[in-house]
């Protein structure tokens, strides 16, 4: 029965530390630039990011503008998601 119990506390702990590992791809930035179009290279937070026509450019806040805040959603290294959030949730 311990055995078992090792078992399925490690699986957990385990678990519980990758959904960690990848919240923290996720992040709030400033558009700092961005293509022309909506596919290519932006930088956000400082970070450069590829964005292809399977990522998500949500501006129901607001436009992805130079200057806006927003929120970055990866999986895998890839950028899933760009979502305009209030200035707030980039300040420091």
């Amino acid at each position: 029965m311990k055995k078992y119990l090792v078992v399925f506390v490690g699986a957990f702990v385990a678990s519980s530390i990758a959904q960690v590992a990848v919240a923290d791809d996720d992040f709030y930035g400033i558009v700092e630039s961005r293509p022309d179009g909506e596919v290519g290279t932006w930088v956000v937070g400082g970070r450069d990011l590829e964005v292809t026509e399977r990522t998500q450019l949500d501006e129901d806040n607001g436009p992805l503008e130079i200057g806006a805040c927003a929120e970055v959603d990866m999986d895998e290294g890839m950028v899933e998601e760009i979502e305009v959030e209030p200035a707030s949730k980039c300040s420091k």
